[in-house]
């Protein structure tokens, strides 16, 4: 093809380029990648309105954090391609390349009949290629950039090819974290309605005032189900009960009603009909706007798993094996805090009066934060994503028998222990967070509705605004005025306090 780009249309030339490309290409597949953004964003936007109608506060926040984690995405993105010249400019010794390869180093390419290798060696590419086909173009990095680093005897550090493959993985990956957050989310809440009921039935008979009858402790179902005894053989039996019990029924209506009175008798024992599943289902919600979104430190552990991405290591199995793990011993701990309830009333109470009432405690919790347990959650989620996205990723551009899928009794097992982990986080963890959290010292802002917290959220601000300002009234300056101060600022002082506390 003739012109100034000099642009080669033959099966071994150069690319063409957008000078050289019909207009009629360019407006049709602008106008289809214009038009299916347009779609999504009126997608995202009718989602929006549609929470907000409905008072999903929380939800639409999560809403709003993902479009934030995709904004960020477009943004490396960018970097990526405003970069990848530059990039292409970083020259390192093909000795470097040689270290820390996701596949055996590749042997030398065979030689033309001029003496010359057919394909130009960047081992570097390795990292996300062998499979494809077009090995030319993937490994020379194409072009002039490619050049710059050869006319030194240098290979460029990372190919054109690679560069893009890399960023469309990080998407992948986003996107895959967002999708099964919210799969988890929706399976959670499927394994909760039955609670739902439960609340139901505890309102229509929450007006026996009858006779209070006391029983000992022993006959509250509560306390057969969670307490067989003192000792450490009894400890023992405890939790391999509690991990074992997170596979089936984790919650029954007997530790619902225990664990909801609690709930009401320490933090409003004077409203005994509030809707403990209600608040409870808030407050999921809010923490699952935390759960949406990608940490600072979720992106340290994805930096760590592709460095450890090295042929002959295997971590990949250890990565995947370690989260399970520890949801495993999440959903025992949170089983076990129930029993814990249940020991102690078993151990202070030999009969009692009326209903069983249990004590929530932040010691109950590791190092005395439930948040924890949140965090947790979080990363588990976010690795499961990664092992998934990371599979039908290499599936898709490599094939399942490529070098860097690794063997294949190994990407089963990996890929098998993350569906169990996902499906396990959704139907027995979080519906167990979900009511277990709550069990802590304090309670939530989802306690009120969103008018009620916006309103004490405010009233907090403007107290501390109050609290700040100089007072230039001529009464203040007498003792009375100094009183009056004094006894203002302890008021806004405590209120700061309770409403830190709710928050």
């Amino acid at each position: 093809m003739a012109g100034g780009g000099g642009a080669k249309g033959g099966a071994g030339g150069e690319e063409i380029t957008l000078e050289h490309t019909p207009t009629w290409i360019v407006a049709s597949v602008c106008s289809v990648i214009v038009v299916i953004s347009l779609l999504f964003e009126r997608l995202l936007h009718r989602l929006g309105k549609r929470l907000s109608k409905s008072h999903r506060k929380p939800l639409y926040e999560a809403l709003l954090k993902v479009k934030e984690e995709l904004m960020l995405l477009g943004f490396i993105s960018l970097m990526l391609n405003v970069f990848q010249g530059a990039t292409q400019k970083i020259c390192v010794q093909e000795s470097v390349m040689h270290h820390l390869l996701p596949c055996p180093l590749l042997p030398p390419p065979p030689l033309d009949d001029d003496g010359e290798a057919k394909t130009v060696a960047h081992y570097g590419a390795t990292v996300f290629t062998g499979i494809l086909g077009s090995t030319r173009r993937l490994l020379a990095g194409g072009g002039k950039n490619s050049d710059y680093c050869q006319n030194r005897n240098k290979v460029p550090i990372l190919s054109t090819e690679a560069i893009h493959q890399l960023h469309i993985f990080i998407f992948v990956l986003a996107v895959t974290h967002v999708v099964l957050s919210a799969v988890t989310l929706i399976l959670g809440s499927t394994q909760t309605r039955n609670w739902k009921h439960w609340e139901e039935k505890i309102q229509q008979n929450g007006d026996d005032n009858g006779p209070q009858m006391i029983k000992h402790v022993q006959e509250f179902k509560f306390i057969q189900n969670h307490f067989k005894g003192h000792g450490k053989r009894w400890g023992i039996f405890g939790w391999l009960r509690a991990f074992f019990k997170q596979f089936y029924g984790s919650i029954t209506e007997e530790d619902y009603t225990t664990l909801r009175l609690g709930f009401v008798m320490k933090h409003c024992r004077g409203h005994p009909k509030f809707n403990f599943y209600n608040y409870m289902h808030r407050a999921l919600e809010g923490d699952f706007k935390k759960v949406v979104g990608i940490s600072w430190y979720l992106w340290a552990l994805l930096m760590i798993f592709l460095l450890l991405n090295v042929h002959g290591w295997y971590v990949y199995i250890w990565i995947s094996v370690a989260p399970f793990i520890v949801l495993l011993v999440v959903g025992s701990k949170m089983e076990h805090i129930i029993t814990e309830l249940a020991l102690e009333v078993a151990q202070k109470h030999t009969a009692i009066e009326g209903e069983l009432v249990v004590s929530p405690s932040d010691e109950l919790f590791w190092f005395g934060r439930p948040k924890l347990v949140l965090l947790l959650i979080h990363i588990i989620l976010f690795q499961n994503a990664f092992e998934i996205a990371f599979f039908f990723w290499l599936l898709v551009i490599y094939g399942f028998n490529s070098c860097i899928m690794g063997k294949p009794a190994y990407v089963i097992a990996r890929l098998v222990i993350s569906v169990i982990s996902q499906l396990l986080c959704g139907y027995s963890t979080l519906p167990l967070y979900a009511i277990i959290s709550q069990m802590g010292s304090s309670f939530k802002k989802a306690m009120f509705d969103e008018n009620i917290s916006e309103g004490l959220a405010n009233w907090a601000q403007n107290a501390r605004q109050r609290k700040r300002m100089p007072t230039t009234n001529v009464g203040d300056s007498s003792p009375d005025g100094e009183g009056i101060q004094m006894v203002n600022a302890r008021r806004v002082s405590a209120m700061e306090q309770g409403t830190a506390r709710l928050i």
